[in-house]
């Protein structure tokens, strides 16, 4: 009995919380196990920090981000993660509401998108939805995303969208409805393993960051849909 209670044991989520106020840390380090009570927390205070911390994929299964760090300039911090860890969730949590910065992080490869003035609850929610493999950001941000100047003409999007596969533009139609990779998984009836694969190849093909914008540029490439 105590074999099969180890062997379905739920593995802890690594989750990164760089931030440089410890009052804030604190109080994240009290929110992330609500979200996710497997959590298994490190901390930085400064960019130098969390980029010691994040050296692959593998380091961590989220970052809590805040842009303002020690030694960071503008979002050099996320750029630098995104060059280390391509795919792991950054979740920027920030002193800002601007919905245009929102859009700025989000094009800039970020996962998702909280203030800090939001209530306790929309934090947990975030955490739980980017963990989930989703993406979070608050409407005033999702408009300004949608609003900003296009990457690519509508003829390259359409082209960059046929270039997937099959089974890729079924993902993709799922990922643009705001479904989770578990929810892909199960519509699909293929594991999370291969959703996420599927939206890695997605990403690199229609040349974004993240699936918010995948979803807006699937989107934007069928209009009428």
């Amino acid at each position: 009995m105590e074999i099969d209670s180890i062997a379905f044991a739920p593995v802890a989520k690594r989750v990164l919380i760089a931030d440089d106020h410890p009052l804030y840390r604190d109080a994240l380090r009290a929110i992330v196990p609500q979200a996710c009570s497997t959590a298994d927390l490190r901390e930085a205070a400064c960019q130098d920090e969390v980029l010691r911390e994040v050296g692959s994929d593998a380091s961590f299964d989220l970052i809590a981000l805040d842009l303002k760090l020690p030694g960071a300039v503008g979002l050099s911090c996320l750029k630098a993660i995104r060059e280390r860890a391509p795919f792991t969730p950054v979740l920027i949590v920030s002193a800002t509401d601007d919905p245009a910065t929102m859009s700025e992080v989000m094009k800039a490869g970020a996962t998702g998108f909280v203030p800090k003035s939001a209530h306790r609850q929309m934090l947990i929610d975030a955490i739980r939805v980017v963990l989930g493999g989703g993406t979070y950001l608050p409407l005033a941000g999702m408009s300004a995303l949608r609003e900003s100047p296009p990457a690519a003409r509508a003829g390259d999007r359409r082209s960059s969208v046929g270039a997937l596969t099959s089974q890729q533009r079924r993902v993709l139609d799922l990922l643009a409805q705001g479904q989770s990779n578990k929810q892909i998984a199960g519509h699909l009836q293929i594991s999370e393993i291969t959703v996420k694969a599927h939206v890695s190849s997605i990403l690199k093909k229609l040349g974004v960051n993240n699936r918010v914008q995948a979803a807006i540029e699937a989107r934007k490439a069928h209009p009428g849909d």
